[in-house]
């Protein structure tokens, strides 16, 4: 593994950053081959955890790991033996599948968003949301692939669901599949760090999670967001879970839709209003493409490659059928951590909220992550920045590789120096020793020999310039490259990623600015992966986004997008939504006595303080 990886930490605020040593300028500096140099990032541990090391009995498969014995071992890059890696993750699953797909929550509750591998950024995230020890949990899905450390953050989590199963809760997200692991990065960490065992149990844990969950009887939390085949929450109730996610479908929308680009302000919005309904419909065999009303709340998803785009009137349609006040769900990053959208007709409250935990998204998105904390009938968002993590080469790659065309590039330098030492005006010389050696009518042939080994020097030289431009591309790019081995990239992708990476060395205005363009390169990633005997790209798209990347309206454009409505920044300064559950349901008391869904006071909005923390 230590070929693997480069044991430096990424340039980011430390308490040794001010810390300067000013040696003379005549003693020359000396580096051991058998001492670590870099005496300020901690030595990883020499020997994996066993089972013995963490369960205090390791004969009793009830018994818990020590979570802080196993936080302080992965914080290091320290691994597990495969006995007890397999135990935590099956011990867990275990939990998991007695759960039902639909998690009902009671308050108080904090809510995070995507994960996506970021282990130091998780820990973060407990210290700014609380223990889990006195803090109960709700994480909805994406804990794997885009970063390094899902392996980490699967054993982590697993591990404190073993510890409190009924106060900490995880969702699937849509990256919890075979699909998507073997297309990104988890696969290939597993493989690396431990052995596809350790991977067939986590895609077998992964099946087990649950699929959404109502809180407090109040709001609906889910990964990706509606379905047109989920009217009621009992149809969620009613899905098998137990699988691969399909292409299609209603377990598939749950993890993969999203609102619409124009959410509440789509064409024809104000004729598609939500109807009062106090039960179901009753279901028919007519599809959502020949069902006019269906159809106008559900769009195709272009950008994702599958599921739909629900609309403002959708969400309403939806919340006023169950009785609901809002949903919330994660799945698509946000510059400031979270998104409030459109507020319901019925009650002046946000009818969808997006959560995104995964600050600096890819090491590249330069974002913010939030949580939300529900309590008190309040709804707190808290904010935090980035945390220093140990680097890695871009998937996985192994520095050997990643050096091959800087080495290369250097040593086709040397040999053309080498054959340019005569000029030609000495090739021109006749030399008397080489007259008396080679005929004259040989020396023209020589020194076109000569010449012919300049050009085939030249030319392998310019294919390592090539080589190491784009191995410099890849670096840059991070997580943003379509392909996991540079080998692999194609002329096309070479001038796409070129263009991409000439874009992220730009300096931007703001950290805003930046967002917006990142997310307009990642795009691509963004879709559901197309199976290995299609384009890995996806089409010509790819190029596109990222030459409209480049176009000075669209990142204005996609920015108006992420950023939430002035109106409901103002409410949430000022903290203010009180209403009662009968303004909402607008039905009479006769009627309302009939429901099961209590009455109680809509929440509060408030802002809480941003945590502070280090920023990359």
């Amino acid at each position: 593994n230590n070929e693997n990886r480069l044991r430096s930490m990424t340039s980011t605020k430390s308490s040794h950053d001010d810390t300067t040593v000013v040696l003379p300028s005549t003693t020359p500096v000396k580096y051991s081959s058998t001492d670590r140099n870099c005496k300020t990032v901690p030595e990883p541990p020499a020997c994996p955890l066993d089972i013995g090391d963490l369960f205090s009995k390791p004969s009793d498969p009830n018994d818990k790991p020590n979570l802080e014995k196993l936080k302080q071992h992965i914080i290091l890059e320290g691994h597990l033996t495969e006995c007890a890696a397999l135990r935590i993750i099956e011990n867990g699953a275990t939990l998991l599948r007695a759960e039902p797909t639909l998690l009902h929550i009671d308050a108080p509750l904090t809510i995070c968003g995507d994960i996506h591998g970021q282990l130091y950024d998780l820990v973060k995230l407990f210290e700014v949301g609380g223990s889990p020890a006195n803090t109960r949990y709700l994480f909805l899905g994406d804990y794997v692939d885009r970063g390094y450390f899902g392996v980490e953050c699967v054993l982590y989590l697993w591990s404190l669901k073993i510890h409190y199963p009924n106060t900490f809760f995880l969702l699937r997200g849509n990256h919890e599949c075979r699909h998507l692991t073997e297309y990104f990065t988890f696969k290939q960490e597993c493989l690396i760090k431990y052995t596809e065992k350790v991977y067939d149990a986590c895609m077998t844990a992964f099946d087990c999670l649950p699929l959404a969950a109502v809180m407090n009887n109040q709001f609906l939390c889910v990964h990706g967001g509606l379905s047109p085949e989920v009217q009621t929450l009992d149809d969620i109730k009613q899905l098998d879970r137990f699988h691969e996610p399909p292409v299609h479908g209603a377990m598939c929308d749950l993890l993969w839709s999203d609102p619409a680009e124009d959410y509440g302000n789509e064409s024809g919005s104000l004729t598609l209003v939500a109807t009062r309904r106090l039960s179901a419909p009753v279901k028919t065999s007519t599809s959502t493409a020949t069902n006019p009303s269906t159809a106008s709340l559900f769009l195709p998803n272009g950008t994702r490659g599958c599921s739909y785009f629900y609309t403002y009137a959708a969400v309403n349609e939806f919340l006023v059928r169950n009785q609901i006040l809002s949903v919330i769900r994660a799945h698509e990053a946000q510059d400031i951590g979270y998104r409030m959208y459109k507020k319901s007709p019925e009650t002046g409250f946000p009818s969808l909220i997006t959560l995104f935990s995964a600050p600096n998204y890819c090491d590249v998105y330069q974002n913010k992550a939030a949580i939300m904390k529900y309590e008190n009938n309040v709804v707190n968002i808290r904010q935090f920045n980035c945390s220093p993590h140990p680097y890695w080469l871009p998937n996985f790659m192994n520095v050997f590789s990643w050096s091959l065309p800087f080495v290369g590039e250097k040593i086709n330098d040397v040999l053309l120096k080498i054959l340019n030492i005569c000029t030609d005006e000495e090739l021109a010389e006749c030399d008397e020793h080489i007259n008396s050696l080679i005929e004259r009518n040989q020396i023209e042939q020589r020194r076109e020999q000569i010449r012919s080994k300049i050009r085939a020097v030249g030319k392998v030289a310019k294919t390592y310039q090539t080589l190491r431009e784009l191995s410099e591309n890849v670096v840059t790019l991070r997580g943003l490259t379509p392909s996991n081995s540079i080998t692999e990239i194609n002329k096309e992708i070479t001038e796409e990623a070129e263009v991409a990476a000439s874009i992220l060395r730009e300096k931007v205005k703001s950290p805003k600015e930046r967002f917006s363009k990142v997310k307009i390169l990642d795009q691509a990633n963004e879709r559901m992966p197309p199976s290995r005997t299609t384009n890995p790209l996806g089409g010509s798209s790819v190029a596109e986004r990222i030459k409209q990347a480049s176009n000075a309206t669209q990142p204005a454009e996609a920015l108006k997008k992420e950023m939430p409505s002035k109106a409901f920044t103002n409410a949430t300064t000022q903290g203010i939504v009180k209403m009662r559950r009968e303004s909402y349901a607008g039905v009479p008391n006769s009627e309302r006595a009939r429901s099961s869904t209590p009455v109680v006071d809509l929440p509060k909005l408030v802002t809480g303080p941003s945590a502070p923390s280090s920023n990359k």
